[in-house]
């Protein structure tokens, strides 16, 4: 059986994203690596770490300049209610993140991150004409998403 994770590079504060990011969800960090010597950093130097957050286990490594995170990539965060969407988005914002649009945020490591609430997921499933399409429209026209403004905005 085949093991993937899910590699950051991060010019620099990997331990302190990997910190945050299990902070916020709950989650765990595992294996702490430094540099050796001979790297291209001085022996001791924080090279890696391993986190888990809902079950699935991520490396944030601190890899220097010249390949930043695009929104091409970004973590999906489906979340129950509007106080936890409110809490993750706030936390992920906190030191220099930038709020993007539909449900979209960049975090100040320049991380993207999707936190969307189950209910829209249920509403653009939804077999009842125009529900998914005003939800949609909805969701469009808005940067943190609202979960009882989309719900109306179904309603129509």
């Amino acid at each position: 059986m085949h093991k993937i994770t899910p590699f950051l590079w991060f010019e620099d504060g990997a331990e302190d994203a990997a910190n945050l990011y299990v902070a916020i969800f709950s989650g765990t960090l595992g294996e702490r690596r430094e540099w050796g010597e001979g790297g291209p950093a001085p022996a001791g130097t924080f090279l890696s770490v391993t986190f888990e957050i809902d079950g699935r286990e991520y490396i944030a490594f601190n890899g220097g300049p010249g390949h930043p995170f695009t929104d091409a990539f970004s973590i999906s965060v489906t979340v129950d209610t509007q106080e936890e969407l409110d809490d993750a988005w706030d936390r992920l914002l906190e030191g220099g993140g930038k709020p993007i649009a539909c449900g979209w945020l960049v975090d100040r490591w320049g991380l993207s991150w999707q936190i969307v609430p189950k209910q829209l997921e249920e509403l653009m499933k939804s077999m009842e004409p125009g529900v998914a399409e005003r939800a949609t429209r909805a969701m469009l026209g808005m940067v943190k998403l609202d979960i009882a403004a989309l719900k109306a905005a179904a309603d129509g």
